[in-house]
């Protein structure tokens, strides 16, 4: 069995489900202040988050299989320096914040809530 160590993420890749294409690119352009690459590929819609290798990356996806919810796993997405400056940003995109920045602990930093545009609830991470 390979185990994870310190130099492997724990994080492959993540999908966040869309059911808008352009709502949600336009919500997530706005409040990471990104470009998003729209990608077809088994059926499926996607807008790719800019990524550079090794680091771990993921995608908004429309699908038949792919449905918006708050419920179910979370993902952070990563909002360094400071979350608060995305978080300054999501209601005026349409989203809606559930939990204001947090200090989770010296050592680990500032979490949030969100819910986007599609229905998602999504977390928030940084240092700062």
């Amino acid at each position: 069995m390979q185990k994870l160590s310190a130099e492997t993420n724990a994080l492959n890749w993540f999908e966040i489900p869309m059911e808008d294409v352009a709502r949600a690119k336009a919500f997530y352009e706005t409040i990471f202040e990104i470009e998003m690459q729209l990608v077809e590929m088994m059926g499926m819609e996607m807008l790719m988050f800019p990524c550079q290798p090794p680091k771990s990356s993921g995608a908004l996806v429309k699908s038949s299989s792919h449905k918006p919810s708050t419920e179910g796993s979370v993902i952070y997405l990563n909002a360094n320096p400071d979350l608060q400056l995305v978080l300054d940003r999501i209601e005026a995109a349409g989203g809606q914040i559930t939990l204001a920045k947090t200090n989770i602990g010296e050592e680990n930093g500032f979490m949030a809530f969100f819910i986007d545009t599609e229905g998602n609830l999504v977390g928030l991470h940084s240092n700062t």
